[in-house]
């Protein structure tokens, strides 16, 4: 099918994949919101893995959601006949969505072979690294950046795309990455948008855990939130860099709240144990109910972390750390002011574990807290005492 045709064509079933992680699938958000404009009759439905179907799940451009369970799939000694049916009902259920739109925007094998699946005559996905696409920023970054980051599709995917999505430099941001897609598809030029929907339950729920807490659900109730975790061990600022900010905030008056998952709970209590007073909600909340905290939060300070994209989709003032990753292609969306960074020459690396960093971890280790301070207090002061906010440009605009 040719650019014209494919621009013209009127599609009635669509597949979107968009595996993990949080912040991930909260930048293909935006793609949602376009295809369901684009093609308002048609039905859609999003591949993606049970957490991350809790937060999209209710959103009202979907049709359906579509479970990727890989955590049985990768030990199946332990799960047996279970991590068979599971795959059956995938395949089932890929086979069975008769789509005739596939985008796939995860760009790894196990997408791409889900693509394949699907038998969909229209297959989407970006295009593989090209030597061109690096060459044409003139930024120039690390080796290390453009060895282990993003630079194209993976794993051999791009050869399950019937149509690739091209780029011209890879200094764009992810968000505007994925909305590529509509230069394909015939989206109508808009800012991105955010826009989903949080679930009653979910705000009641948040409103109970604050409440703990003595925090109101009035808007004079203003708190601070604090997210210290991340997937990443290079992606941490220290503990005591986090306790710091948390002391200066309750020492202001202003409550202070711990959010991260589960795998956070070291990183949550470490801050805690060094800020006594905080509210330490780590591990007990769902997606939903996460939104709807960092939804009312006056500040949100993070490292780069779903959190910190979740801040940035629902508008909430960001603070965040960044060392081992580019905040151009993966910063809060249009918080360029945001972002502290030492800026180091060895950075960004993208290397994920500690022991692999020859410098001492300089990037994170070297933030000082009276500078995250001073950011916290620019975003608390009022709208008219701030500095306008300036969206987030790419390189090559």
């Amino acid at each position: 099918m040719d650019s014209e045709t494919l621009l013209r064509r009127d599609f009635r079933r669509i597949l979107l994949i968009k595996l993990s992680a949080l912040g991930d699938v909260i930048h293909t958000i935006p793609v949602l919101n376009q295809l369901r404009r684009r093609y308002p009759d048609a039905e859609i439905h999003w591949l993606t893995k049970p957490a991350m179907a809790e937060l999209i799940g209710h959103h009202p451009a979907l049709d359906r959601v579509i479970l990727f369970h890989d955590e049985e799939w990768r030990r199946p000694w332990r799960t047996g006949a279970k991590a068979l049916r599971t795959l059956w009902t995938l395949v089932r259920a890929l086979r069975g969505g008769r789509y005739d739109l596939v985008i796939d925007l995860h760009g790894q094998i196990r997408s791409a072979a889900c693509t394949l699946l699907t038998g969909a005559p229209v297959r989407i996905g970006f295009d593989r690294p090209r030597e061109e696409v690096r060459k044409a920023s003139a930024r120039k970054l690390p080796a290390n950046a453009y060895r282990h980051a993003w630079a194209g599709a993976r794993e051999g995917s791009w050869l399950a795309y019937t149509h690739p999505i091209r780029l011209a430099t890879l200094d764009t941001h992810a968000v505007d990455r994925y909305l590529r897609v509509g230069l394909l598809l015939g989206f109508e030029p808009a800012p991105a948008d955010f826009s989903f929907p949080i679930p009653e339950a979910a705000e009641r729920r948040a409103g109970a855990l604050l409440a703990e807490h003595g925090i109101g659900a009035a808007p004079e109730s203003r708190f601070v939130l604090l997210a210290p975790g991340s997937a990443w061990e290079t992606k941490r600022w220290t503990a005591e860099g986090f306790a710091a900010v948390a002391r200066h905030v309750l020492d202001r008056g202003l409550p202070v709240v711990l959010i991260g998952s589960g795998k956070d709970r070291l990183a949550c209590r470490a801050v805690a144990e060094r800020a006594p007073g905080v509210a330490d909600l780590c591990g007990r909340t769902a997606l939903t109910e996460l939104a709807a905290i960092v939804r009312r939060a006056a500040v949100v300070v993070t490292n780069d972390s779903g959190p910190m994209h979740l801040a940035a989709a629902l508008g909430r003032p960001t603070v965040s750390m960044f060392g081992p990753t580019d905040p151009l292609w993966i910063g809060p969306y249009g918080q360029p002011d945001a972002v502290i960074s030492a800026e180091l020459s060895c950075a960004p690396c993208y290397l994920r574990q500690l022991r692999r960093c020859p410098h001492g971890h300089a990037c994170m280790y070297g933030l000082a807290p009276e500078e995250v301070i001073a950011r916290i207090e620019r975003a608390l002061a009022p709208a008219e005492a701030r500095p306008a906010a300036r969206r987030i440009a790419s390189a090559g605009e």
